[in-house]
């Protein structure tokens, strides 16, 4: 059964949507104080640590509830004892 929709026509909206946010971003002016204000160094680090503890609190968060259900799920595996075999006389 053919599907109604193919997988490039399911791309086409999204990527046209997404064209028209980043066109509105780049054609929308820079406020006032972005230009008044002083660059930032070499020595500032690119990501600030606020934000790298963001970033590294929800890798964690995504990661280890499902990382402990995986191990919990194989230990569990481990333990279970084995199927039982009936004997034939």
């Amino acid at each position: 059964q053919d599907s109604p929709l193919k997988a490039v026509q399911m791309l086409c909206p999204p990527l046209i949507m997404d064209t028209l946010a980043s066109l509105a971003l780049a054609t929308e002016p820079p406020p006032p104080a972005l230009l008044l204000r002083r660059p930032y160094g070499r020595d500032h680090p690119l990501a600030p640590p606020t934000m790298l503890r963001n970033i590294l609190g929800h890798a964690a968060y995504q990661l280890l509830p499902p990382l402990t259900l995986l191990f919990a799920a194989l230990q569990r595996a481990q333990r279970a004892p084995p199927p039982r075999r009936e004997e034939r006389l």
